[in-house]
């Protein structure tokens, strides 16, 4: 299944951030993203893996940071996550098969079910994990896409080519 992913598609609240949405007196969003999440995205871009975001809130933060990341596909306010992800598909030209998707709500599920390597962090609801194919050990917002990354660069034999920029 890792060896087959050629795009990694991920919902933003409960994944990329820990869940929390911060607003202050002003109105202003603010959200937390943990660095080596970014990194990880990063490393799959070196390594020829795309990156998507699916997210059902619209955020400007998030589109200032998936544009930091330089992630293309970015869908938010998106309450039917199958379209976009249809989307994704047709624009790339890539399989189900070759989906590596990452989630943390019921919304994902219709998703995560049809995608070739399903992801959950540890406090999705147990009708979510039960559907996937992995459940990271690390939380969302704290580390869980970098796992998924290390996982599967490491299973397509990639890892040691981004470890050896750094050596």
């Amino acid at each position: 299944m890792l060896n087959n992913v050629k795009m990694v598609i991920v919902d933003v609240d409960g994944v990329l951030t820990d869940g929390r949405i911060i607003l202050d007196a002003n109105g202003i969003e603010s959200k937390a993203f943990y660095v080596q999440d970014g990194t990880a995205i990063t490393y799959l871009h070196r390594a020829g893996i795309k990156t998507a975001i699916i997210s059902g809130r619209e955020s400007k933060v998030v589109e200032l940071r998936a544009k930091e990341l330089c992630i293309e596909d970015v869908y938010l306010g998106i309450h039917n996550k199958l379209e976009a992800y249809e989307k994704i598909l047709k624009k790339h030209k890539i399989k189900d098969s070759e989906i590596c998707y990452i989630g943390d709500d019921l919304i994902d599920l219709p998703i995560l079910r049809k995608v070739g390597f399903s992801v959950a962090v540890p406090n999705a609801p147990s009708e979510v994990k039960e559907n996937v194919s992995y459940v990271t050990n690390a939380p969302g917002g704290y580390g869980a896409i970098r796992e998924v990354t290390e996982n599967i660069l490491k299973s397509q034999g990639k890892w040691d080519a981004i470890i050896s920029r750094y050596f």
